[in-house]
């Protein structure tokens, strides 16, 4: 008998398979982008929902996979590779997507099954839009470090207290804050400390 859990599990791992989140499988399958997130699949009051036939069917069309693929995802086999890390759209980060340690928070998350990271280090920004061109288009997904003290010549992304997600190169750090190279080409800028709540390395990136 299949559980709630292998079924999600399988999903994810599906999602894996192509390079996508569930949200981004969910799209690619002509479907809500919400309708694999993980906050979806429980009801408020804890009961478990589980996927429609019918949306499974539109993401076995939308991968070319079979049903015989799917459910050896289902199984031992299954080709997930550790736990998932949080996903945001960009568009979604503000003041209350971070707990007071700084770690992703809020019901906003979803996840994404990229190459092996430790639990608890990362966590990956959905870009939404063309503010990060050239470099990364609509679309990507980052994978940005928790842990890691980002260095000059880094690829980064700068979270500022009001909500505000700024990206580029860090050019330096200075005694009154950090001066970042925009990805678009324009003239440094210079950030002030008190402004800054987040620099985060870029690791990888899905594009």
């Amino acid at each position: 008998m299949l559980t709630h859990e292998q079924i999600w599990q399988a999903l994810d791992a599906l999602a894996s398979k192509h390079g996508l989140s569930a949200s981004g499988l969910a799209k690619a399958a002509g479907l809500d982008p919400t309708t694999f997130n993980r906050s979806k699949r429980l009801t408020p009051d804890g009961r478990q929902r589980w996927p429609s036939t019918e949306s499974i069917a539109k993401v076995l069309v939308a991968t070319g996979e079979t049903l015989d693929d799917f459910v050896l995802l289902v199984g031992p086999g299954r080709t997930v590779s550790g736990p998932p890390v949080p996903l945001i759209g960009l568009g979604k980060v503000g003041p209350d997507s971070f707990d007071s340690a700084g770690r992703p928070a809020g019901a906003e998350w979803d996840g994404l099954l990229p190459p092996s990271f430790p639990e608890g280090e990362v966590f990956a920004l959905e870009v939404i839009g063309d503010g990060f061109l050239p470099v990364y288009r609509d679309g990507d997904a980052l994978i940005l470090s928790l842990t890691e003290t980002p260095r000059r010549g880094d690829r980064v992304i700068v979270r500022m207290t009001d909500g505000l997600v700024l990206s580029g190169v860090l050019r330096r750090e200075t005694a009154r804050g950090p001066d970042l190279q925009p990805f678009s080409g324009q003239a440094d800028i210079s950030l002030e400390r008190r402004q800054v709540a987040a620099i985060y390395r870029i690791l990888w990136a899905r594009q």
